[in-house]
């Protein structure tokens, strides 16, 4: 997915109303009326958050006679998840670098720990 895809994803998704169409949208296709039921916002403004998810890629509306059905398009979230677990997945390595040398760490204080302890006990 190129970035400017991305963008246009990631930016359609950070409008609470558009995230939660597409959460009613995760449980099967609506009307455009049906998406539109529980906000208090007019019609043509149900249609400009539909416009931006489709721009976007994460909502298709097939042409045809109305009422037109809105279908999620799961494409997107697996190509946003790809790019996601890349990053998760560097991430877990630095956490595992990072685990190690505190263990590592903690190994080395405690052997000094024992150490300095024997050597107080051998000055008395």
């Amino acid at each position: 997915m190129p970035a400017d895809t991305l963008t246009r994803v990631f930016s359609a998704l950070a409008d609470p109303t558009r995230r939660d169409m597409v959460a009613r949208l995760a449980e099967g296709d609506a009307t455009v009326n049906q998406l539109a039921e529980p906000y208090r916002m007019s019609l043509q403004a149900v249609y400009k958050h539909l416009k931006v998810l489709e721009d976007a890629g994460v909502v298709s509306r097939p042409p045809g006679p109305q009422p037109r059905v809105v279908r999620l398009e799961t494409e997107a979230f697996d190509e946003m998840d790809a790019w996601i677990e890349l990053y998760r997945g560097r991430a877990e390595q630095r956490y595992r670098r990072l685990d190690a040398l505190l263990a590592t760490m903690a190994e080395n204080d405690t052997t000094t720990d024992a150490s300095t302890k024997t050597e107080k006990r051998d000055e008395r």
